[in-house]
């Protein structure tokens, strides 16, 4: 069974791009899926590149989801069910909500590493 991973390249002008490679060079063409909101994304291309075993994936990223909110986009292998990789697009009000609660979120587990740390280094002193 080949396995394959995911790589991204960029995100320009509506479409994210990535490299897939498989574990080997001679692994077969994946059948990639993307889905967003339990919908699946049309006009997914995969193109094969130079480099044996490995493709270039483009997902057009379609225009009614570029709205508030946040679109997290899930990319896998279909045949295998292998999930390969996500990216998400945040937009609109929710943006600035998220990424407040994910500081706070982040700055509350720092807190409780350096005081484990703290009390760690106290212990084995």
């Amino acid at each position: 069974m080949t396995a394959y991973s995911l790589s991204k390249s960029r995100f320009f002008e509506g479409v994210w791009e990535g490299v897939i490679a498989g574990d080997t060079d001679e692994s077969p063409t994946p059948h990639i899926e993307v889905r967003v909101h339990d919908k699946t994304i049309s006009g997914v291309t995969l193109d094969p590149l130079p480099d044996p075993g490995s493709w270039l994936l483009k997902v057009p990223v379609p225009t009614n989801l570029l709205a508030d909110g946040v679109h997290t986009f899930m990319i896998s292998e279909s045949e295998l069910g292998q999930a390969l990789g996500s990216f998400s697009i945040i937009a609109g009000d929710a943006a600035g909500e998220d990424i407040r609660a994910e500081m706070s979120l982040l700055r509350a587990e720092l807190d409780m590493l350096k005081r484990s740390f703290r009390r760690h280094c106290r212990e084995t002193a």
